[in-house]
């Protein structure tokens, strides 16, 4: 069976060859091209200030006495992850297969130590690229934090996210994205992270959403967001930032850019003008947090299929996305278990169909296999993520917890995170239990 064509995946290192238009020496090595190279500073920028909003998203919707603590679990996978990505996650994730494919390794990325003057085929000074693909891992685990919000102990989440991040995104990043592992092999399709971050988060949510049970006094209890105005500000954030996050994964300044930077935006307005009428025709009236949600919906499920769809296939997506999210999140409701803010029920979900769809709506040229078969290849990367993602968080989990102590005690969660764990208050009020 012939090999289907891969779709500018992040981990390329040979996404333009100098034969294509990368300036080359008079050896034939590449040099900088600094147009590419300022659109992946730019890129890499973008990711990271997702990071700050996705800590103000999920800030906002937590109780007053939990704010704080809530936000902390983002910009500590900012530190964690950030030091971790350095010493070992690019050389886990990009270096060549070891451990019969399990992971890669390369000493010259360990601690990056090998790559102080390389320039990539694609025109861009290697620590750049290195840079970018680091955000991505910063933000996976961050994602997660919100199945389990206002109720884990701040050392259990650090330790929980150290051990994720290392054992199961860098695993899961070296064989979807990574030049010689297995699903990219097989052709799997995944031009930003669809299965790489929102399934295996998704995944990894709901297992500790299950495992942690719910809240005390959910649901009975009625638990308000603290902030709605802060959170749309961070989905503002989240929105602005996923050009950088899909536009950059071209891993160039050109056609396939705009192409990834022009469907990012069809399928986030779609999925919030989805959300929109399903509320006003539902329940008479549109939410905030509506919209927002319509949005991440929309977003998560044209990451995947950046790369290979027409806008209007981003439209499809992003609209089928926000029905399939909303539906979720309904039964979700129903069944009665606690993941926090939503997580596995709009980036899993969300996720899993962009991963599929992309399948019936891709770009002509874009595979040289058939649909069907396509459409296994994908599905497997879909089952791949979960089951590695929530079979590995469930260990983890059960580890930390055992050894560390993961869930919040009674009083604890009572006082909330913010007086408990970091002896502050996010906004001075005295109202502990709002």
């Amino acid at each position: 069976m012939r090999k289907s064509k891969r779709v500018a995946p992040l981990a390329v290192f040979t996404a333009l060859l100098c034969s294509a238009g990368t300036t080359c020496a008079a050896d034939g090595s590449p040099v900088v091209d600094t147009g590419t190279t300022a659109w992946m500073l730019t890129s890499t920028a973008l990711v990271l200030l997702m990071i700050p909003g996705l800590a103000m998203f999920y800030g906002g919707l937590v109780r007053t006495k939990n704010v704080l603590g809530t936000m902390m679990h983002s910009f500590a996978a900012m530190a964690i992850v950030g030091v971790l990505w350095m010493v070992c996650g690019y050389s886990m994730s990009f270096g060549s297969n070891v451990l019969g494919g399990w992971c890669g390794w390369n000493t010259d990325y360990f601690m990056l130590k090998g790559i102080d003057t390389v320039i990539m085929d694609a025109g861009i000074p290697e620590y750049v690229f290195a840079m970018f693909q680091g955000k991505f891992a910063i933000i996976t685990p961050a994602l997660i934090a919100g199945a389990f919000a206002e109720r884990v102990k701040f050392r259990g989440y650090c330790i929980f996210i150290a051990l994720w991040s290392l054992l199961v995104y860098n695993p899961l990043c070296h064989w979807v994205w990574a030049s010689d592992g297995f699903l990219f092999e097989k052709g799997a399709i995944d031009f930003a992270g669809g299965t790489v971050i929102h399934i295996s988060a998704g995944a990894a949510a709901l297992v500790a959403a299950l495992y942690l049970g719910p809240r005390r006094g959910y649901p009975k209890t009625a638990m308000h967001p603290n902030n709605l105005v802060m959170t749309l500000v961070g989905a503002g954030l989240l929105w602005v930032g996923w050009f950088g996050f899909n536009a950059g994964s071209s891993v160039q300044s050109g056609l396939a850019t705009a192409q990834a930077l022009a469907v990012t935006q069809v399928a986030a307005a779609a999925g919030a003008l989805s959300w929109m009428i399903l509320e006003g025709i539902l329940h008479k009236k549109v939410t905030t947090l509506g919209f927002v949600s319509g949005v991440l919906a929309g977003l998560v499920a044209i990451t995947p299929a950046a790369g290979a769809v027409q806008p209007w296939g981003a439209l499809v997506l992003g609209i089928v996305a926000s029905v399939l999210c909303y539906l979720a999140i309904e039964l979700k409701n129903k069944i009665g278990y606690d993941d926090t803010l939503d997580v596995f029920g709009i980036h899993g979900v969300a996720a899993i169909w962009g991963a599929i769809g992309l399948t019936f709506m891709l770009r002509p040229g874009t595979i040289d296999v058939s649909r069907m078969h396509q459409l296994w290849v994908q599905i497997e990367g879909c089952l791949v993520s979960l089951v590695y993602s929530g079979v590995m968080t469930f260990i983890l989990i059960l580890i930390v917890d055992k050894l560390f102590g993961f869930r919040l005690g009674e009083d604890e969660e009572k006082a909330g995170m913010d007086h408990s764990l970091h002896s502050e208050r996010g906004y001075g009020m005295l109202n502990l239990n709002s």
